[in-house]
Order: structure tokens, then sequence, then C-alpha cells
């Protein structure tokens, strides 16, 4: 039973040593994931019943009813930007650039915030249509790319196909096969 292992599954399992860069960017991530709740529940720190914050620094001033309720509207927009953003750019799949639509909406309502409009979260949809109006088709042409080039067909027999007529059954048929 002393069979000698084949040599192409032992280089198979080696595993790759990741580089000092790779492991201080990998440890930045978490460090930031692992603090998102502390800095989430930094708005408790701020006065409740006070617009006005005066220190020997600077002065701040709201149009919201307190402080405390700016950093609270502030921090549920800052934290959902940041893990979106870290999602976006650690993502290998094909797919990554569809988180740029959640993310630039959660950017128009932070940027409505910071101006200290107070209907932050009503018009951003009519801002984002345009971003999704390229990036939904963009992705989309790069899914049919991939899975024509999985199939081994090239894109002018996709178009053919594409422009066939079926019935509304088949062509929800298609989008699962």
């Amino acid at each position: 039973m002393n069979k000698p292992r084949n040599k192409s599954t032992l280089e198979r399992f080696q595993f790759r040593q990741p580089d000092k860069k790779s492991l201080i960017q990998g440890g930045i991530i978490v460090f930031i994931m692992a603090c998102t709740p502390f800095i989430y529940y930094a708005y408790e720190s701020f006065p409740s019943n006070t617009q006005v914050w005066e220190t020997s620094y600077f002065t701040f001033t709201t149009k919201y009813l307190s402080l405390y309720q700016y950093a609270w509207f502030l921090m549920g927009k800052v934290i959902p930007v940041i893990l979106l953003l870290i999602w976006f750019f650690t993502c290998k799949h094909w797919w990554h650039w569809i988180i740029l639509v959640p993310l630039s909406m959660y950017v128009f309502q932070l940027f409505n915030i910071l101006k200290q409009n107070l209907n932050a979260d009503e018009v951003e949809i009519i801002y984002v249509i345009p971003i999704m109006m390229v990036l939904v088709p963009f992705v989309y042409l790069i899914r049919a790319k991939i899975f024509s080039q999985m199939r081994q067909n090239d894109l002018k027999s996709y178009e053919e196909e594409l422009f066939q007529k079926r019935s509304f059954w088949q062509q929800l048929k298609d989008l699962f096969r």
C-alpha cells in the first residue's frame, strides 16, 4: 500500500502563500468591517437636545431637530456606503458592477444629508435611473458575452436568437436555462 503519489496532485494542492501587501490590505479591510458597528453607534455620543455644537475649534449648526438625529441619519448612510465600497472593490464576480446601483443611491442620500436637506430619501431614484440605464445593459452584455463563450457561440448567433419571435413562456424559460 505504499503507492507513490502522483506529481500533479501534489502540485495542485500546494497553497499560494499570500504576500505581505495582500495581508496588510486584507487586515485593513477586516479592521474597517469590524469597526463598522462602533462607527455606526457613534451617533449616541452627540447631544440630543440641541441643534448647535460648540467646541473650542469649531461651531456646528444643523437644520435637523438635534445633532443626535443628524448624526443618526449620517451614520445610517455612511456605513452602507463603506460596506458597499468594500464589496465592490473586493468582489471578483462578473456582476460586481451592479453593486454601483445601491451604492449610488446611498451616495445621493448621503449628499442630501450633508447638504442638510430634510427630505433626503425622496427623489434619489430620479438620479439613479440614468446610472441604471448605463449599468444594467452593460452588465447584461457582459453576461451575454460570458455565456455565449461558455456555449461556444459567437455573438451573431446570439443576436439572431435574440430577434426570433417567441412566446412569453418561451422567453421566460430561456431566461433560466
